[in-house]
């Protein structure tokens, strides 16, 4: 059973999240860039931990910074929210291997649907419809590409 997370996002999707939590009794740590300190899904929070400076790429998707925040806080999950670090294959990875839960696809599902084409070949394995279009890549061939344009309308 998860008891605390940590939840690796900011403003309104944070509050999202505490809320899903508190219904479900699940504590949350949020964490905050010295800017956001005073935002309200900091001040809601059970817990908070600043993990940088303003700018994102000093905070938010500062993956050491939001492992250590899971750390202190003794957290056994991290969600990171949507944007920022939540289609991020080598976070998801990482927060495994540092012994967290991480709220989200598997590492292998984000870099499956993270490009195109092998996740449309996954979706038409699985018998899930797809939009027509050109099964794969399209090169230079100037004339295959208009006739596909042409085809699929």
């Amino acid at each position: 059973m998860i008891d605390k997370i940590v939840i690796a996002n900011r403003g309104e999707i944070a509050l999202r999240i505490q809320r899903a939590c508190r219904e479900l009794g699940i504590k949350t740590v949020a964490v905050h860039s010295e800017a956001d300190r005073d935002l309200k899904h900091v001040r809601l929070a059970d817990e908070s931990v600043c993990i940088g400076p303003a700018p994102s790429t000093e905070s938010y998707l500062n993956v050491p910074a939001i492992i250590s925040a899971a750390e202190v806080t003794d957290a056994q999950a991290i969600h990171p929210g949507y944007g920022f670090l939540s289609e991020n294959a080598d976070f998801a990875e990482r927060v495994e291997q540092s012994g967290f839960i991480f709220i989200g696809p598997r590492p292998e599902t984000i870099r499956l649907m993270g490009d195109k084409i092998s996740a449309i070949e996954a979706m038409k394995e699985a018998g899930v419809p797809t939009v027509p279009g050109s099964d794969g890549p399209l090169d230079d061939d100037n004339d295959r590409t208009l006739k596909l344009a042409r085809e699929n309308g």
